[in-house]
């Protein structure tokens, strides 16, 4: 059972996450063509389509966890340092999507439909940062994950 409940954990953390975290870095330049070209409907359409894979990709994303949380138990080694602090990571790169880049997304995508004017390119730098510390804490994950100190496997 444990390496079915590993398997679906990694699994979803590439199908789920790894779209996000693609779409995620892409939307900020998709975002700067869309705002640079205002008559350009694909650079928009474009913008619109990176969002969209955010959202759903990060709802979709609570699978990781789910199952993480499963194999660990199953592991016994749900009190490791290593799993705390990838969970802990793991909240914390939750809220920076869910609270920092998910609004900040909408608000430029929302902006370039409606009135391009009112986002400025400063909007798409400040995405494109937070952006990025969503991507270096997953990247954090995944190396705890793979190095797991003190694992027995020889990894």
């Amino acid at each position: 059972m444990t390496k079915f409940l590993l398997a679906v954990h990694v699994l979803a953390a590439i199908v789920a996450i790894g779209p996000v975290t693609v779409a995620a870095s892409m939307f900020p330049p998709a975002a700067r063509k869309a705002l640079a070209e205002p008559g350009d409907g694909q650079a928009r359409s474009t913008v619109q389509l990176l969002h969209r894979i955010c959202q759903v990709y990060a709802v979709v994303g609570v699978v990781v966890p789910v199952f993480g949380f499963a194999t660990a138990q199953a592991m016994g080694v749900l009190g490791d340092t290593w799993l705390i602090v990838s969970i802990a990571l793991t909240v914390v790169a939750a809220v920076v999507l869910a609270a920092l880049v998910l609004p900040r997304q909408t608000a430029i995508a929302e902006g370039i439909w409606h009135d391009a004017a009112t986002v400025g390119p400063r909007a798409t730098v400040r995405l494109a940062m937070f952006t990025g510390v969503f991507n270096l804490l997953w990247a954090a994950v995944t190396i705890l994950m793979i190095v797991r100190p003190g694992s027995t496997t020889g990894a």
